[in-house]
């Protein structure tokens, strides 16, 4: 258990280190980056939110406030909180058209910075458990590296940036935003600034 929890922070922080990211939009609040390595595709969305970094940590950590700015997740449901740092949830997205509704197991990691310069770290990864077994209404589908780092920048102010690393099974969802635009993204990234504020 502790190992899982600690690859799962450890694959967040090596994702967000990795050299080579291309910017592909800036906004005013919003800048979106995208880096291939193989048949992986990683996202980074960077926010700037005008509230303290600890309040975003806080409300992005819940997972089951999710629904309120994301519409690719329909439910969200506690399985097990494994710590006060660790908890086991269980999610379902809308179909993509024509597929069946997808289902995740994930793990949620949440650290505090140790050093005012560090960030607040929400992680995310499918785990498997034996008591939530694939179910045949559903595609069971994984998240590999997922979460937030969250920077403060002043009392009132900090950058969120969120992680997504994406394989062909998740391409769905992105592959028509990233060749024409990501205004799927955008919106989303919007709906958190305005959720989060």
């Amino acid at each position: 258990q502790a190992y899982v929890s600690y690859s799962n922070i450890a694959a967040l922080a090596h994702l967000a280190a990795k050299p080579g990211w291309e910017i592909t939009t800036t906004l005013d609040h919003i800048k979106i980056w995208t880096h291939e390595e193989g048949d992986v595709l990683s996202l980074k969305v960077e926010m700037r939110v005008k509230i303290p970094s600890h309040l975003a940590f806080s409300l992005l950590s819940d997972f089951t406030f999710c629904q309120q700015w994301d519409k690719h997740f329909l439910t969200h449901e506690v399985l097990q909180t494994v710590n006060e740092d660790e908890k086991i949830y269980y999610v379902t997205s809308p179909p993509v058209t024509g597929n069946k509704p997808r289902d995740f197991v994930i793990l949620v990691s949440q650290r505090q910075p140790c050093k005012p310069s560090e960030p607040y770290i929400v992680a995310v990864k499918s785990v498997t458990l034996t008591s939530m077994p694939p179910s045949p209404e559903y595609c069971r589908s994984e998240i590999l590296c997922a979460g937030f780092h969250i920077y403060s920048e002043s009392n009132s102010s900090c950058m969120v940036c969120y992680f997504n690393q994406v394989t062909s099974g998740v391409t769905a969802y992105l592959a028509a935003n990233l060749t024409g635009s990501s205004k799927s993204i955008e919106d989303t990234a919007l709906q958190c600034i305005k959720f989060l504020e």
